[in-house]
């Protein structure tokens, strides 16, 4: 196989990786030739490994630890027991006139604010935390857009000890309510309206009714986003951003917490039941993010990273842990085909960003559009493109290096909110090849494996993690006896970590994702991941879009395809036979769909991800248990008593 990147010896010899690579031969005596010999070692002594990450960045623990690991088991395992750190004391390290945020709307709005001035805005808004009565293990909850003052209340609420939960404006009431409702926050942080599409969207109706059905919150903030002066009148309890900020408080209060104390809520997309609350730590948090940003990602404080993301997804805790390498951070609010499918195009090269993060089905979504940056605009800044949610098609790694850049290192990542990091991401010292994730994470170690738990090579299998790492969940939640947190994850191979990915492991090390292990077809007792036929539908120039299910028939299953077509277009026989003819010479017979379907709307989550297992659940005339999870939910009325699947 042809690589279609392949890093120069420059670009080897002055990565974070390798620096990190020459550090751990000092210290261990092993010939670490290359990554391979790197992971292997990460894997098979992970305290070794953690400890001298912890050195390398320079984590401040406020107390020397005894042990690296104690208990090794899942769940169960205690890193760094007796150490205690503050997340939000590494972000804040710097504060110095660099810029640390820039931030940029959809209708044309930019503002900057340095290392320093973000300093003094979260001392400001800790000491109105203060007032409010907010201390250690309280949950501040944010109804918010990715704007500054978001980062900033996070990270005066994390400094002190306290919880930090988001989701972003566009959730409805009861998806809020399924959220935040379970945590019981003090204090929630909101907005007045936000821009999406070229539309203001006002939000002050949806607070008031969540602030009557969340008996717990005391004060709510509003943050005039919309409209420079919102009426806040009828909202109860309720200041606006400035008037809570304290501007002549100018220290902020780092409270030294213990390695696992609960710093995020994260939340499960909520398509199947009420979303799981994951609880995620100081420590772990820290620790993976410094080695995927630093060390995976090659991010360096000279760099300006962007990562187009809202705050009800683990992306923005991730971009934003990005302030402890020291570097600039890029957030953007609003839609990024506003008012041009080049929007966040332009806004990178404007912006000079070298890491650009966004979706898999952004990157095909701009193909589709005809937007061709390498004639248009001037990326000379951009060295990585980072992409998730869902897998990467082979063809948006040929459209990226023939339209965007050629010179770029293009790394699909995966992971999920449930580790709040990733479990194959990318490397700036290994070659990316077409369709595949360039490796493993370091001291993650993970296989896929087969019914009975055994690792393959080069064979698909679900993704496990055989052995502990810090940043898997404090538990769930009000799980008190951790019995949903178990089985969440180990319910499967006892003992183990089961993500519920489906994919593969190249003989390179490299990694394939084809989709999710509870969305795989199986026809004729055949496993088929989806991403293996979104991958040829992706190639019918009249397909926007599909979404492919498994149908309960005559004891068997079959795939039921449907397909979102440009405007104007009609599913005809022609075009039937088109598109499983691509699906046919490019897989195998037993990909090809049984019925081929046309539908005018694909439902998906607020954070863009289609939702086979709803889909499922509607043709076969079963209730879908929490539609509240889904950016739009009537579109599963499109699927629901199809004639055509009734024969």
């Amino acid at each position: 196989m042809t690589a279609l990147w392949i890093p120069d010896q420059k670009t080897i010899t002055s990565s974070n990786l390798q620096a990190f690579i020459n550090r751990a031969k000092e210290v261990t005596g092993l010939p670490l030739a290359d990554y391979q010999d790197l992971h292997q070692w990460s894997v098979e002594d992970r305290p070794g490994f953690w400890q001298l990450l912890a050195e390398f960045y320079q984590v401040n623990f406020h107390n020397k630890h005894s042990a690296t690991l104690i208990n090794d088991s899942m769940p169960g395992a205690q890193w760094f027991p007796d150490a205690t750190l503050n997340y939000a004391e590494h972000l804040l390290k710097r504060t110095d006139n660099k810029t640390a945020l820039i931030f940029r709307g959809e209708n044309g709005s930019r503002r900057t604010l340095s290392y320093q001035a973000l300093y003094q805005s979260v001392a400001a808004a800790q000491q109105g935390l203060i007032q409010a009565g907010i201390k250690k293990g309280d949950r501040v909850a944010a109804f918010m857009p990715n704007c500054p003052e978001t980062i900033i209340l996070m990270l005066a609420t994390t400094a002190l000890g306290a919880i930090w939960s988001s989701c972003s404006p566009d959730f409805g009431i009861q998806g809020v309510l399924d959220r935040f409702g379970q945590i019981e926050p003090k204090l929630l942080l909101a907005v007045d309206g936000y821009f999406y599409g070229g539309k203001t969207i006002n939000c002050l109706e949806r607070i008031d009714k969540i602030q009557q059905q969340i008996p717990s919150l005391k004060t709510t903030v509003i943050v005039p986003f919309a409209n420079p002066k919102p009426d806040i009148r009828q909202l109860r309890n309720s200041t606006l951003w400035p008037d809570f900020c304290q501007q002549s408080n100018e220290t902020v209060n780092f409270i030294p917490v213990e390695f696992n104390h609960p710093l995020f809520i994260m939340y499960s997309s909520g398509t199947t039941g009420v979303p799981k609350c994951i609880v995620h730590s100081h420590g772990g948090t820290l620790l993976q993010h410094l080695k995927e940003l630093g060390l995976h990602t090659d991010l360096k404080e000279q760099d300006t990273i962007f990562y187009f993301t809202t705050c009800g997804w683990m992306m923005w805790n991730w971009l934003v842990s990005s302030l402890a390498i020291g570097a600039t951070v890029v957030l953007f609010d609003g839609s990024p085909f506003h008012p041009e499918p080049s929007t966040l195009i332009d806004m990178a090269e404007a912006e000079e960003v070298t890491i650009f993060g966004t979706s898999a089905k952004y990157i095909a979504a701009l193909q589709k559009a005809g937007v061709k940056p390498v004639n248009s605009h001037n990326l000379k800044h951009l060295k990585a493109i980072l992409s998730t949610g869902s897998p990467l098609l082979h063809e948006s790694y040929d459209y990226v290096f023939q339209e965007v850049k050629a010179d770029v290192r293009l790394s699909s990542i995966s992971g999920g909110t449930d580790i709040i990091s990733c479990f194959a991401l990318g490397c700036p010292i290994l070659p990316v090849y077409r369709g595949e994730l360039q490796c493993r994470g370091l001291a993650m170690d993970v296989q896929f494996v087969d019914s009975e738990g055994t690792p393959l090579l080069e064979e698909k299998g679900e993704l496990v993690c055989q052995s502990s790492f810090p940043s898997m969940p404090v538990g769930f939640w009000d799980d008190p006896d951790g019995i949903r947190y178990h089985n969440a994850y180990f319910n499967v191979f006892e003992g183990i970590w089961a993500h519920g990915d489906y994919g593969e492991l190249t003989r390179h090390g490299g990694v394939v994702i084809h989709g999710r292990a509870d969305a795989v077809l199986n026809p004729g007792g055949v496993r088929i991941g989806t991403a293996e036929i979104y991958r040829q539908v992706e190639k019918v120039e009249e397909v926007v879009e599909s979404i492919a299910v498994g149908q309960e028939w005559e004891d068997d299953t079959r795939i039921v395809l449907f397909v979102q077509l440009r405007d104007g277009i009609l599913l005809n026989d022609e075009l039937i036979r088109k598109i499983s003819h691509t699906i046919r010479s490019n897989t195998t017979p037993r990909h090809v769909p049984a019925r081929i379907l046309q539908v005018t709307d694909i439902p998906r989550t607020i954070s863009g991800k289609i939702v086979e297992l709803a889909v499922r659940e509607v043709i076969h005339n079963r209730p879908v248990k929490n539609t509240d999870a889904l950016a739009n939910p009537d579109a599963l009325m499109l699927y629901k008593n199809r004639p055509e699947l009734s024969t």
